[in-house]
């Protein structure tokens, strides 16, 4: 499967991994080789956490280049009045009795707990297209979903927000 993600979401990506590979993993080299002169590796708590952020480290720049090199690159199609990518939508959720605010990101950078949603959630795959005033249907799985009226549609196109660390 790709991932779907915009050209600064790879660009992002990239500059990450560049710093990773020229900042931190030569810090993470340096902090291994002190931790293993302190003498006894079995007993040694400093050479098994530098280890481990080692590896982690490198983990994370085989994930960030495996992203980058499957990724399908999108742009925003949708029209002015319609809820795209990067958008915050006010959503009235009927069954609750009240609003709530969600912003339409790529699945990378999005943060449930911050109200970020991804384009290829139900919410999300739902809402993209839609107009201010629509009655949408988000389906929560094949027999259960709940309808939101679309209150208000905020352009923009601020990515400003980091990539979701995994």
């Amino acid at each position: 499967m790709y991932d779907r993600l915009t050209q600064k979401d790879i660009e992002k990506m990239e500059q990450e991994i560049e710093h990773r590979k020229l900042v931190v993993r030569k810090q993470a080299l340096e902090d291994v080789k002190e931790a293993r002169a302190h003498g006894d590796l079995s007993e040694n708590f400093e050479y098994k956490a530098a280890k481990k952020f080692k590896n982690e480290n490198e983990s994370r720049i085989r994930y960030l280049e495996k992203m980058v090199k499957t990724a399908k690159v999108i742009k925003d199609d949708s029209s002015e009045d319609e809820a795209g990518l990067n958008d915050t939508v006010v959503l009235y959720i009927e069954d609750e009795g009240c609003e709530e605010e969600y912003k339409i990101v790529t699945t990378v950078r999005c943060d449930v707990l911050n109200n970020m949603i991804s384009i290829e959630s139900p919410m999300g795959k739902s809402l993209l297209k839609h107009k201010a005033g629509d009655r949408v249907y988000i389906a929560i799985d094949d027999r259960n979903g709940y309808y939101a009226q679309i209150k208000e549609i905020r352009k923009s196109d601020d990515e400003t927000e980091g990539i979701s660390r995994f």
